[in-house]
């Protein structure tokens, strides 16, 4: 099983650190599931218990998905508080 580790994964790369599209948001990946679809409906439960609606959800989704695990999880960190 492959469990997530923000340790060796940097949300940024840069010297700036920006601040996420739903800082309210907060999703515990680290210690979980590292499955890229489990990942995935974390992120997708919280923004449904946020209440966003279906368009926003899709577009995270979209985003989320257009590319490798990396791009994953520098999604995530781009639109949510990640721990």
């Amino acid at each position: 099983m492959l469990y997530v580790n923000l340790e060796s994964f940097y949300c940024c790369n840069v010297s700036v650190v920006l601040m996420p599209k739903y800082p309210e948001i907060t999703v515990e990946l680290v210690g979980k599931d590292g499955n890229a679809f489990n990942v995935l409906g974390i992120c997708r439960r919280a923004m449904k218990r946020a209440h966003l609606p279906e368009s926003e959800i899709e577009a995270f989704t979209a985003e989320a998905t257009s590319g490798d695990y990396n791009h994953l999880l520098a999604t995530c960190c781009e639109w949510f508080n990640v721990e």
